[in-house]
């Protein structure tokens, strides 16, 4: 006898798993936030930047990139300037008892999904949408996401505007550079 599919029971399939923590020190994040800042500068510049032999750098890269905190190097899209300047998030709730991961496989595909987020509380997910127009949000939900067996519910938020740090990632890795400081005066 087969027992039952529960909601959530094929999700961690779907799902990237966890990372384990990566030992990194002020060097390592000071690369980082140079990468972040640019990531396509050559290692001869990143190595005066951050004060150490372009071997050097080579040689940490390569290892933050093993131990997965590199894990890519990638463009910026201005979607806008491409056609699609209309940012959508869509709640989604899924029928009750129905494999969530079904429902994620279904939503991946459409090539409108910029990301998506399982979330806790009322709703199940959360995925950002770059859709034309009002014409072409309306195609893709009266078509395409309503007809995903197990999509309950739906609800959409368009964006006025993004506001963003300048920079992120940068900003969170000089945090992180600061504590990393911090501890080895405390020593």
């Amino acid at each position: 006898m087969t027992e039952p599919a529960t909601p959530l029971g094929q999700l961690s399939e779907m799902i990237s798993p966890s990372a384990r923590q990566a030992e990194t020190d002020g060097l390592d994040l000071a690369l980082l936030s140079a990468l972040a800042t640019d990531a396509r500068q050559s290692q001869r510049a990143l190595a005066r930047a951050v004060g150490v032999s372009p071997p050097a750098v080579a040689d940490r890269l390569a290892r933050l990139e093993r131990a997965g905190v590199i894990r890519g190097y990638r463009v910026e899209v201005d979607w806008a300037a491409l056609g699609l300047p209309v940012v959508v998030y869509l709640a989604v709730t899924a029928v009750p008892g129905m494999d969530l991961s079904q429902v994620i496989a279904a939503i991946r595909r459409l090539p409108e999904v910029q990301d998506m987020t399982v979330v806790t509380g009322a709703l199940d997910l959360l995925v950002r949408l770059r859709v034309r127009d009002h014409a072409h949000l309306r195609e893709l939900l009266l078509t395409r996401i309503f007809q995903i067996p197990g999509v309950q519910r739906t609800e959409t938020f368009l964006s006025l505007a993004d506001v963003e740090p300048d920079n992120f990632t940068a900003a969170l890795l000089d945090e992180l550079r600061g504590r990393a400081h911090q501890k080895e005066a405390e020593r």
